[in-house]
């Protein structure tokens, strides 16, 4: 008898440690953990760590899959992201796609992410280009459609480009929305990054379009 409970106390560790780990529908990046300190509560982070770090976690959401208005991000986990957006968005392939189109001798290509117009562009299409594209990316702010745009690339301009998440894509010729941005990056004439990117404050981890 005290052999047989001494074998399965033994044991009882490794079956602990063997313990499935949830993800997140749609993300399987993002694991999921229940809040041992409030059962209710579930903790979104990348690290697979049990018990999670709630430093290092995304956020806590009250409902599975978490929405916008029962998820809350966590506040140490966007100043680290921020930090690396700072420090690598300017090497980012998105980024690099769309500085080089600056070098084209035709108009301007907001790409993935979008680009900023230069005072003159957007002066000139300001009143049109809600009306035109459709589809993802912020109508209002948008450079319209790419028939609007005069073709692809910067004709030599600078300007600069955003860094955006990919859960939702601008349609070509569209800036992405505000809540998408990651931050922004100068570019030259020639299509070269100028600088890294800035964090935009706009964005955020979860929205209606997943996180």
């Amino acid at each position: 008898m005290m052999f047989r409970t001494a074998f399965i106390t033994g044991f009882r560790p490794s079956l602990m440690l063997r313990r499935g780990i949830s993800t997140l529908p749609g993300n399987p990046h993002i694991n999921t953990f229940q809040d041992s300190l409030a059962p209710s509560t579930y903790i979104l982070t990348y690290l697979k760590s049990d018990p999670p770090s709630k430093r290092l976690a995304i956020g806590t959401s009250t409902e599975m899959p978490p929405t916008p208005n029962s998820f809350t991000q966590n506040p140490e986990f966007m100043t680290i992201l921020n930090e690396v957006v700072s420090e690598y968005g300017h090497q980012d392939e998105d980024v690099t796609q769309q500085a080089r189109a600056f070098a084209s001798p035709g108009g301007f290509n907001l790409g993935s992410g979008g680009a900023f117009f230069n005072q003159q562009s957007q002066n000139r299409r300001r009143g049109s280009s809600a009306k035109q594209g459709g589809g993802g990316g912020a109508a209002g702010s948008g450079a319209g459609g790419a028939s609007g745009q005069g073709g692809a690339g910067g004709a030599g301009r600078g300007g600069f480009v955003h860094l955006s998440d990919r859960r939702n894509p601008p349609d070509f010729g569209r800036i992405a929305w505000p809540e998408d941005i990651l931050g922004s990056v100068e570019v030259n004439g020639n299509g070269e990054v100028v600088g890294k990117c800035t964090p935009s404050g706009t964005y955020r981890i979860l929205t209606n379009e997943g996180m």
